[in-house]
């Protein structure tokens, strides 16, 4: 009894190491071929649950997700031969499974390999027909546009892929040129510079001149102003002085006396020599008779 049940338990295992060895699975992101001996017997195998036998059948799975290459930046002329460093990549996804087999036996880098130098190709060729301002101006995404189309059937027919995209980062001088661009840019720029401030230079002084002719102006306008606003006064205080003296001549002239006495003796150690019978102490000889005069 024990030998058999350990027969049965070597047939139930042996029966499913063959189910196992039997069954493979294919991932939705992925898509296989079947092989007998290394040669293709089935191609293109979609998504699930399959079979094949045991030790006669070998199953190669092909990733079908979009592949990313990233180019090393390279060096291309423009129609008047002027460099630039180009940096690019390109992505790309099997879409032919057999063909992507037979072409590469399945390697990636294989694949990669045989996409640049042909990428690498169109894009000199592209640049090539461009002058760099065109290149600079232009729309990149729109850049490779057409040779795309005719590359993406070209690498289909040959290695079994589509390609999807060739996009490029980046356009940059080489440094040499970089340099002189940015010294010519930079001398280009203190030139302006130097005109705008030439320029506002003779505009301030243009400012300049046309406020001190301003304030020669007025200035001129306020004391001619002031001189007759002063003519003005001084006529209307003589007729004022006129007509106060008309009122009382020889009060005012004793007032005047007084006044000049005042202003000629005002300090300590004044002298005045003047002759005796000199008008100017006419109210100091005879004040009585002056004053009943009045």
């Amino acid at each position: 009894m024990h030998a058999r049940s350990l027969i049965i338990l070597v047939g139930i295992a042996l029966i499913a190491l063959l189910a196992s060895s039997s069954l493979y699975t294919v991932d939705e992101t992925q898509r296989g071929i079947k092989l007998r001996f290394g040669e293709i017997v089935e191609t293109d195998i979609q998504p699930g649950l399959h079979w094949k036998l045991p030790l006669l059948n070998t199953v190669r799975l092909f990733d079908t997700r979009v592949q990313m290459l990233d180019a090393s930046p390279s060096r291309y002329l423009t129609s008047e031969k002027k460099a630039v460093i180009v940096d690019s990549f390109v992505k790309w996804q099997i879409v032919d499974v057999t063909r992507f087999y037979e072409a590469t036996s399945g390697n990636i880098q294989t694949a990669e390999r045989l996409i640049a130098p042909r990428v690498d190709e169109s894009l000199r060729n592209e640049f090539g027909k461009r002058e760099l301002s065109e290149i600079i101006s232009k729309n990149r995404d729109d850049l490779m546009t057409e040779p795309m189309a005719v590359l993406s059937d070209a690498l289909r027919k040959a290695l079994g892929i589509k390609l999807l995209d060739i996009r490029v980062k980046q356009v940059d001088l080489p440094s040499e040129v970089s340099n002189a661009v940015y010294d010519r840019m930079r001398s280009e720029r203190e030139r302006e510079a130097r005109e705008y401030r030439a320029q506002g230079k003779e505009s301030a002084e243009k400012i300049r001149a046309e406020v001190d002719r301003r304030r020669q102006v007025l200035l001129a306008e306020a004391h001619r102003d002031a001189d007759i606003l002063r003519g003005q006064g001084d006529a209307q205080a003589a007729a004022i002085y006129a007509n106060a003296y008309g009122q009382d001549e020889e009060f005012f002239s004793f007032m005047r006396s007084l006044q000049a006495y005042q202003e000629s003796f005002n300090g300590q150690g004044d002298v005045l020599v003047l002759d005796p019978e000199s008008d100017f102490f006419k109210y100091l000889k005879a004040p009585e008779a002056n004053a009943s005069a009045r």
